[in-house]
């Protein structure tokens, strides 16, 4: 069930950081959704394929954001309406949205995801390996892709500096690349966003605070 009350207060604290919220809503039902649609909401991020391609179906009017960990065998499926990929983490996913987002004629629009957690089991490329590919002509030859940011992810943990530490580090990075068409900064959930708006998060990925626990 929908908690608009919690809601409209994280609404109310994204004003003053020029944050965007994306409503995490896996496992959530259309209902749900189109409650929050309702209520102004447009953007709504998914992390399993099959279901975000069955959504899609019944919400097409939907902003969706894909915030799990692709396959590359899966690229094709949401290829057609996907508005952003959170995740993005190796070269190899890059060439395939490229090549999906050319036959779907469309440019599709990427985050990259950067390890910043001392947990090996988090996925992302290392700062070096960014800035490798970043000014590779790797990259510029993927014509049908567009790199809009970073996405990143803390340890888990509850050691608030630590939590600070690693979203100062991301920000300083993205500081480096930002521009007008360079602007994404998805750093922060549930747990978390309150710290990674005071770091500089531009895009938030919120779902059990405004969705309750998931089923």
């Amino acid at each position: 069930m929908v908690n608009l009350i919690n809601y409209e207060n994280i609404l109310s604290e994204l004003k003053p950081f020029n944050a965007k919220l994306v409503a995490i809503s896996k496992t959530k039902t259309a209902e749900d959704i189109n409650t929050l649609i309702n209520h102004g909401q447009k953007a709504f991020g998914e992390n399993y394929v099959q279901e975000l391609v069955e959504k899609n179906e019944i919400i097409p009017d939907a902003e969706w954001h894909f915030v799990g960990h692709l396959q590359t065998n899966k690229v094709k499926f949401i290829s057609p309406f996907i508005h952003l990929i959170h995740g993005v983490d190796s070269i190899s996913i890059l060439k395939e949205i490229n090549k999906q987002a050319e036959k779907s004629r469309r440019i599709q629009e990427c985050l990259l995801q950067i390890h910043i957690a001392k947990e090996e089991t988090k996925f992302g490329f290392s700062f070096e390996e960014t800035d490798l590919l970043l000014n590779s002509n790797e990259i510029s030859s993927l014509k049908n892709i567009k790199i809009k940011g970073f996405m990143g992810m803390t340890t888990a943990t509850d050691d608030i500096i630590q939590i600070k530490k690693e979203f100062s580090s991301l920000k300083i990075f993205f500081d480096k690349y930002k521009s007008s068409d360079f602007s994404i900064l998805s750093m922060g959930m549930t747990s978390d966003y309150k710290i990674a708006l005071e770091e500089g998060s531009t895009m938030v990925r919120i779902g059990s605070a405004i969705f309750g626990e998931r089923n």
